[in-house]
């Protein structure tokens, strides 16, 4: 098969799905150009499609859902999974269109509503792109105001800390579940946070992991003024500074896999949230607020904070050899699965 022309690296998803393919019955013929995309063509005649780490695995429908966060919070609600409690802010000219007087000026009194510190994030981009933890009226504006240069409708949200975790679900499964903790430096009393990123960066690379850190998220400089620090403050040895309140992976932060601890019943719970979602396979995030993911869910102690209908896990598999294997098997019953005639 040929090579794309541009000579840079293949993304990881595509070199693993080059991988993976021949093992499921399958060949793959890529774009000609980046190799992001390609069909996957087998033996019995099914031809499917790939993007990145979007596979052609769910129905349509149901993938748009989850990516909208309002509507999947929606029917999440009614089919009675806990999720944050929050309204949607629009975009001023969208607003006038659907006719809401929910835009930015009607922000504050939700937030006030709320109580601060409140979660604001785009209703409809993925890997922690734009979520902010704001305190106060001027930093939910100027947030609202940076997820609206992406998005026409935002998400306010309740704020309720605890521990942050995906379980990713396949075909009435779980593949694999891992506890996510925000990005963070380690301080050595020598060196400043803007140091240490450096490195933690350097360390990523070395590492193969595909994360760009952004040394100039407001987030990051946010996050540090709340804890009377700057990006050239020198941590003590042995201090840990979290420099986000998002845990996303893609973002900077770690995981810590909790597949074979999991609770029997968040099992069930991601499983049959997947299912009702009309969904394959998914990623179900989770805070659980009291405790941790190795008890039972209960009303009082867990909420969803999203599902995701393409769990990008290129990110998960630099932690170690365990979790590289998990995904390289996952993916080959995805490939497998994806054969299967309608």
């Amino acid at each position: 098969m040929k090579r794309p022309k541009n000579k840079r690296r293949l993304p990881y998803t595509t070199r693993l799905i080059m991988k993976l393919a021949p093992k499921a019955g399958a060949r793959v013929v890529l774009e000609p150009e980046w190799g992001f995309a390609g069909r996957l063509i087998y033996k019995n005649g099914v031809v499917r499609l790939f993007r990145g780490h979007i596979l052609d695995m769910n129905h349509m429908g149901s993938a748009h859902i989850a990516k909208d966060k309002d509507f999947a919070k929606s029917l999440m609600c009614v089919r009675g999974f806990n999720t944050a409690e929050g309204e949607t802010i629009f975009e001023d000219r969208w607003a006038k269109i659907v006719r809401s007087n929910r835009d930015i000026s009607y922000a504050p009194s939700c937030a006030d509503r709320l109580g601060y510190p409140v979660i604001v994030k785009p209703n409809s981009k993925a890997q922690g792109i734009g979520v902010a933890l704001v305190s106060n009226k001027k930093e939910l504006v100027c947030a609202l105001e940076d997820v609206f240069k992406e998005d026409r409708v935002a998400i306010i949200e309740r704020y309720l800390p605890g521990r942050d975790y995906r379980v990713v679900v396949l075909d009435g499964e779980i593949i694999s579940a891992y506890q996510r903790i925000p990005l963070s430096v380690i301080g050595d009393g020598k060196n400043s946070v803007f140091y240490l990123l450096k490195r933690k960066q350097k360390d990523f690379i070395i590492s193969g992991r595909d994360t760009k850190i952004d040394f100039d998220d407001k987030r990051i400089k946010m996050k540090l003024k709340r804890q009377g620090l700057t990006l050239k403050s020198v941590p003590a040895k042995g201090e840990k500074i979290f420099l986000l309140d998002n845990a996303n992976l893609s973002a900077g932060g770690e995981s810590v896999d909790v597949t074979n601890i999991i609770h029997t019943d968040f099992r069930k719970l991601a499983i049959n949230l997947t299912k009702e979602m009309g969904l394959r396979m998914s990623g179900v995030d989770i805070m659980v607020t009291k405790g941790d993911i190795t008890q039972s869910p209960r009303a009082d102690n867990y909420y969803i904070i999203e599902i995701n209908s393409a769990p990008g896990l290129g990110h998960y598999i630099t932690t170690g050899s365990a979790q590289r294997k998990i995904v390289e098997d996952m993916y080959l019953k995805v490939l497998k699965a994806m054969g299967e005639k309608d």
